[in-house]
């Protein structure tokens, strides 16, 4: 038989401890996320489906995408034991400068589309955690802007070469006059992918309004508030368009760019030079040899050629032939601070978020961004202090095993 008593008050107290409740429904809900994917559930449900359906999909069947966040998941991690993993460091030095984790936000389009904030949320958030922030020739915030929302950060800018070189290059200076440190010019956009979401979608630059999107603007009324509300949402690097996006890529993008252009753009770039959108052994080969800083191996998020090559699969082959002449950065798919971990244990020097980022501002602006980067921070620390390492370069290719899903039939 089990003896019963009446509880004391003594024991009572501790068990009525409440939590003071969170006034803020904002807090609430992005102390509530503890995923990114939890934040890119708030995001859908809070921004206007083109808008959303813009960060979120990719080219054609997506194929690409799905690809590459399974490659993280078709990871096995391989722990060590009894190591002292009380304290933890995940700085490094990355491209001449520390930085405090090692991912950084990467360059996405019309930010203030998806939340009105914007970049500037973005880049202040990133400051704040000691982060870089890259702002993209597609942006809606102006580069001196980004500059002003993170004066004593580290801010890069992401160029893509146009077919009139002396308005590219007018960015470029800019650049430099508002101390951005690192250029990144992306390769992988010859031509605009087959964006099929935007394409059904209408999405276009400013977004016109249909009947489908009145309907679908009824349960977010917060969004249109603040869009009608504040400055007209436009390319702030560029003139005015009002068209598409794949329509814009085509319009301005020069198909003819190749390596004697880069050459050209990095005896005019003070700074650092990364080449964004790297995707086979050979190319990286021949960017060491040229003399860049860095490569990020990315298939633009899965938003170009469909069926493209998975960067985190590239990843070993690649760091095995340059990784001691360039820095190999990885970007596509990363949706967990344990995919960071596992990228740099595989030798990525640094790792880039877009769409993480961007669920984080759909999700509740600068306070959502901070939250992103609250979330892969504290799953890189843990991730870490269970691999038994207590800092990055402490991580190898023995953490990771990359299991096999996909292989080449033979030839």
């Amino acid at each position: 038989m089990v003896e019963r008593h009446l509880p004391k008050p003594r024991e009572l107290a501790p068990l009525l401890q409440f939590k003071k409740p969170e006034l803020s429904a904002k807090r609430r809900r992005l102390e509530g996320a503890l995923t990114i994917a939890d934040l890119r559930a708030i995001a859908k449900r809070r921004t206007p489906k083109a808008a959303f359906d813009y960060t979120d999909g990719a080219a054609e069947g997506e194929v690409s995408l799905a690809r590459a966040r399974q490659a993280f998941q078709d990871i096995e991690f391989h722990p060590s034991i009894l190591r002292d993993v009380s304290q933890v460091d995940t700085s490094r030095e990355v491209l001449g400068g520390r930085v405090a984790l090692p991912f950084g936000i990467a360059p996405t389009g019309f930010a203030r589309m998806m939340q009105t904030e914007g970049e500037r949320a973005g880049a202040a958030a990133a400051g704040a955690a000691g982060i870089p922030f890259c702002l993209s020739t597609m942006g809606t915030t102006s580069i001196e802007d980004v500059q002003a929302a993170n004066p004593g950060g580290r801010n890069w800018f992401q160029l893509y070469m146009w077919k009139d070189r002396d308005r590219s290059m007018a960015l470029v200076e800019r650049a430099v006059k508002s101390g951005f440190d690192t250029l990144l010019v992306t390769v992988d956009v010859p031509v605009a992918g087959a964006r099929l979401r935007d394409k059904r979608n209408g999405m276009s630059i400013p977004p016109a309004l249909t009947p489908g999107t009145v309907v679908n603007a009824i349960p977010r009324p917060a969004w249109w508030v603040n869009f009608l509300t504040t400055e007209p949402l436009a390319f702030a690097s560029l003139d005015r368009w009002s068209g598409t996006v794949g329509e814009l890529i085509d319009t301005m993008f020069d198909p003819t760019v190749d390596f004697e252009d880069l050459s050209w753009i990095k005896a005019q770039w003070p700074g650092k030079l990364v080449v964004k959108g790297v995707q086979n052994v050979a190319d990286a080969k021949r960017l060491a040899d040229l003399g860049v800083d860095g490569i990020v191996l990315s298939n633009h998020g899965g938003r170009q050629l469909d069926r493209a090559p998975i960067p985190f699969h590239l990843l070993p082959d690649v760091v095995r032939e340059v990784g001691n002449d360039l820095e190999v950065h990885l970007d596509t798919g990363i949706m967990s601070g344990a995919d960071i971990v596992a990228a740099v244990a595989l030798g990525a020097h640094f790792t880039l978020i877009g769409r993480a980022y961007l669920y984080g501002l759909m999700a509740g602006g600068r306070e959502g961004v901070d939250r992103t980067i609250e979330i892969l921070s504290a799953e890189i620390i843990r991730t870490m202090q269970l691999l038994g390492v207590s800092t990055l370069d402490e991580l190898e290719p023995a953490h990771v095993t990359q299991l096999v899903r996909l292989e080449p039939r033979p030839r």
